[in-house]
């Protein structure tokens, strides 16, 4: 089969049974394929230790729209500082927030006025992961929103995340929040399907034998389109996962 693929040819009858088997054996990757990070080089290794410290941001000339969601998103993350973009370029955003012991750096961007991308930088040597979204509610859109947002550290529920790039996935996103006291009473959940998450943000309360679920907003979708290895001013940093634009007319298969 190797010899197969080494010359171009036609992959011999009596070996497509047991092609998936062999492929792990050989050197079949591509751009596509997700290599989970050596163990040794986990760059959150020492996460959980400290808190995380987060700094938030626009892209340039941010809407009105985008700046109260930006408020919004900064009070998800407990002891999060948002910061005006003003003038700053990219190089300019990573090496202050390296100066002041930032753990990650999120940047959220528009189009037209409507929230669509967030990135999140992690501090100091990467990983960048790239969110594209979508169905952007904010808070005061949630009928049964309330009217103050509790500060303290969440639980934290991730649902079908079952691959290696949806454990990365899980690991880059639980790191950006504290560790949380059992008493906390507040949740946010990130559940996939079909490689959207489903953001959402609750409250609960106990009557009786009954959990009441409150949500506080701002909800969205996300969906992952790119991993890099490096912080967000590292053009040159290697890729480690790409959304291919060809992979969405092929067959449907979930990658997280």
């Amino acid at each position: 089969m190797k010899e197969a693929l080494q010359e171009g040819k036609p992959i011999p009858t009596e070996l497509m049974g047991v092609a998936a088997s062999l492929a792990q054996d050989l050197d079949m990757d591509d751009d596509n394929t997700f290599h989970a990070p050596n163990e040794l080089d986990d760059e959150y290794a020492t996460a959980g230790f400290t808190p995380p410290k987060i700094m938030i941001t626009t892209s340039h000339e941010p809407s009105p729209k985008l700046v109260q969601f930006v408020k919004e998103m900064k009070l998800l993350f407990p002891d999060a500082q948002r910061m005006n973009r003003g003038g700053h370029v990219l190089s300019e955003l990573v090496e202050a927030s390296r100066r002041h012991g930032v753990t990650d750096l999120i940047i959220v961007h528009e189009t037209r006025g409507r929230p669509d991308s967030l990135t999140i930088s992690h501090l100091p040597s990467g990983p960048t992961a790239f969110f594209s979204i979508s169905n952007v509610v904010a808070r005061h859109d949630i009928r049964e929103g309330v009217d103050t947002m509790s500060t303290v550290a969440p639980h934290l529920i991730f649902n079908n995340f079952n691959s290696n790039l949806g454990k990365r996935v899980v690991n880059i996103l639980k790191h950006l929040f504290p560790v949380p006291k059992p008493e906390s009473q507040r949740v946010m959940t990130f559940s996939n399907t079909d490689d959207f998450i489903s953001f959402r943000h609750h409250i609960w309360d106990r009557e009786g034998k009954e959990i009441l679920l409150t949500e506080c907003g701002p909800r969205f979708e996300m969906r992952l389109f790119r991993i890099r290895l490096g912080t967000l001013d590292q053009a040159e940093a290697e890729d480690e996962y790409v959304l291919r634009n060809y992979l969405n007319t092929a067959r449907k298969t979930s990658v997280l």
